[in-house]
């Protein structure tokens, strides 16, 4: 049987994991000093060595984005941290604000000290408000007290202001440069690119976002080097991910593993099977823009470049499981109807091409000359792809043409009985 490795949740069994003593007694809080005392670049060195990638969704390698803007000349810089957890069957990021706030806010402050960046902003998704969020303000509160965070960290001459930051509910706010509208005080929309955020973000100003589990590996590859972190994983896949399982499995919630084991593996070594008892028809991986998967597909290894090479995205590692009742064409069109109402509006293909998706769907599994429809579908599906501002247009044709080819009997009229799982 596969087994979990505990990296980032070594401690959550203690009954006050999120607290500083635990963290400490843990080994917390010693990267910090052994950061303060290495040259910058050392530690962006270090990061690009672990080969540690972002863990938002998109996988783009951390430490390089770190020396973007490390070389950049223009100041100040800023450091945001992603934590608008918006994603249906979703929840890492939640669960180590709750569990081990100190992991990530010493992971943040090393980042800082790394890019020469003074004041750093945690935007958290406004549901997080009296949970999440308290939890890390909280952490960060002591961390101030403790000398980690503020003037002249730990007398190493470095200053560092934090600041945890409510979403407004939006989901778009998820994109990165919709994210920095909306903590500029703008309405959450997608800005274009060129520029990048690493060269204009925040403000006009170099800017890194990542996400919070990235912040949360970096302590662990400060103390103990790349080379442990490296250990874990396979191919350009390093290190752990915490997966989580939702929708009819028997076992949901959060296990950490390496990159490298198979779908099939975590579906029913952790999961055990579906929570009916019938066979899992699919499983939907990355959130409601990731591709469905069928069965013949689960031996597939949870590792990123194994997930393009099937045309699906692994993603932030949330796994949504359907047993054989479930209504493909249904799941489809949740797809689109979910882009048309999360749409921020502001390019044509996602604004309106997700609300034509919605009506062509209808007419596919209606029966009407599901031939041109089909065909139409696909062509809409293109245009989203190449089309788009960003990932949320260009991914929702994942979920669509995999549903499509993989389970076309669900578009044939009648439509199976059923209904789709939002």
């Amino acid at each position: 049987m596969a087994e979990p490795v505990k990296i980032l949740t070594p401690f959550w069994h203690e009954p006050q994991s999120f607290s500083l003593d635990v963290y400490r007694k843990y080994g917390g809080y010693t990267a910090l000093p052994k950061a303060l005392k290495m040259q910058p670049q050392q530690i962006v060195d270090e990061v690009v060595k672990s080969n540690l990638r972002g863990r938002g969704g998109a996988g783009f390698p951390t430490g390089m984005k770190w020396n973007f803007v490390r070389k950049e000349t223009s100041f100040p810089k800023y450091l945001v941290v992603n934590a608008d957890e918006g994603e249906p069957g979703t929840f890492k990021d939640r669960a180590i604000l709750e569990n081990s706030p100190h992991m990530f806010v010493e992971g943040l402050i090393i980042g800082c000290f790394a890019i020469d960046c003074h004041l750093t902003y945690v935007y958290c998704r406004g549901e997080f408000r009296d949970g999440a969020s308290a939890r890390v303000q909280k952490a960060i509160d002591e961390a101030y007290a403790s000398g980690f965070l503020g003037k002249n960290i730990l007398g190493s001459g470095f200053d560092l202001e934090m600041h945890v930051v409510s979403g407004a509910g939006a989901y778009i706010c998820g994109e990165e440069t919709s994210l920095l509208e909306s903590l500029e005080g703008k309405r959450g929309q997608v800005r274009f690119k060129p520029p990048l955020p690493a060269l204009q973000g925040l403000w006009g100003k170099p800017t890194v976002i990542n996400n919070v589990i990235t912040f949360a590996s970096v302590p662990i590859i400060l103390d103990r080097g790349a080379e442990f972190y490296q250990h874990f994983g396979s191919g350009r896949s390093r290190g752990t991910l915490p997966m989580q399982l939702a929708g009819n499995i028997k076992h949901g919630g959060l296990v950490e593993i390496a990159f490298g084991m198979t779908m099939r593996e975590l579906l029913y070594d952790f999961g055990g099977g579906s929570f009916t008892g019938r066979p899992i028809r699919a499983v939907q991986v990355g959130g409601p823009l990731g591709a469905y998967h069928p069965d013949s597909q689960f031996d597939t290894p949870l590792d990123y470049e194994a997930f393009a090479a099937i045309k699906g995205m692994l993603g932030h590692g949330g796994i949504v499981a359907f047993d054989d009742s479930v209504d493909m064409a249904a799941q489809a069109r949740y797809a689109m109807e979910f882009c048309a109402i999360e749409s921020c509006g502001k390019c044509t293909p996602c604004r309106i091409g997700s609300t034509r998706g919605v009506e062509v769907i209808d007419r596919l599994v209606a029966g009407e000359d599901a031939a041109k429809q089909e065909a139409i579908l696909r062509d809409l599906c293109e245009t989203l792809t190449y089309g788009s501002l960003c990932a949320l247009g260009g991914l929702t044709p994942y979920p669509v043409i995999s549903a499509l080819n993989h389970f076309p009997q669900d578009f044939v009229k009648p439509a199976r009985a059923s209904s789709a799982v939002g």
